[in-house]
């Protein structure tokens, strides 16, 4: 083959040419697809739906989270009792009975979408917390205060002069919050009520090693578990590492 002009034969890996039959680095599955070439595309779709389920609960808890911190009163109250009743239920089995409410005649690909919207559903509350306790600290502000006596409305305030504050937070918070998400549609998957075929995605790959015989015969179908491992680990870490480059006071 040719690379970059020149006359190569050097192979990451392969098979003979003049041999009939194929190469799978890490195995195949069940019905003898390639595994790898599945992990790869089934990262697609958990990194997607990860950030889509993040963008949405960022947009929900942005509302919600600002006029609960910028009004207060009643309304702080009741949103945030709300807040608390959601986040008493545990995570897992409140994705599993909101999943159980897509149809199962649906396409592939409304499946995933619909698996998004759950994720937005629950997710948004963490996001909600922070965003309200940043505008309870920032309508007090000086400069609130100013914006506030030379007549501008409680849209311009919150748009021009309290939002773009809170930029910094919102993205170490979206940053963080994207492996539960990642996690919360791999056990979703894992669990047959998410992605399914013909579309795949690592839980739904790692859902044919749920049984012990599948494990010992089959050590190989654990492989998706690992791209699950290392995409959590990097983003924590890229979590943290935002977080202290937001941080005027962290030390380096």
């Amino acid at each position: 083959y040719s690379l970059f002009g020149l006359k190569c034969s050097i192979h990451l890996f392969g098979i003979d040419q003049e041999a009939d039959g194929v190469f799978f680095p890490i195995g195949a599955d069940r019905f003898g697809r390639d595994l790898l070439a599945r992990t790869l595309v089934g990262g697609r779709v958990s990194l997607s739906a990860g950030l889509l389920g993040v963008i949405l609960s960022l947009i929900i808890g942005v509302i919600v989270g600002g006029v609960s911190g910028y009004y207060g009163g009643f309304i702080d109250a009741f949103v945030q009792r709300i807040i608390e009743l959601l986040r008493s239920f545990p995570r897992l089995p409140l994705w599993l009975a909101l999943s159980m409410v897509l149809p199962p005649q649906w396409s592939s690909v409304k499946v995933y979408f619909g698996v998004v919207t759950v994720l937005s559903l629950i997710g948004w509350t963490g996001q909600a917390r922070v965003v309200r306790g940043q505008f309870l600290s920032l309508r007090e502000k000086e400069f609130v205060q100013a914006a506030r006596a030379i007549g501008v409305d409680d849209k311009g305030i919150i748009f021009r002069h309290i939002l773009p504050n809170t930029t910094s937070y919102l993205i170490v918070s979206t940053t963080l919050a994207l492996p539960g998400m990642i996690l919360g549609e791999s056990s979703i998957s894992f669990l047959g009520l998410g992605i399914k075929e013909p579309m795949t995605s690592w839980g739904l790959l790692l859902k044919d090693a749920q049984n012990l015989e599948a494990l010992v015969l089959h050590p190989w179908l654990l492989f998706p578990g690992l791209f699950i491992i290392l995409t959590v680990l990097a983003f924590n870490f890229m979590g943290d590492a935002v977080r202290d480059a937001f941080d005027p006071f962290s030390v380096r």
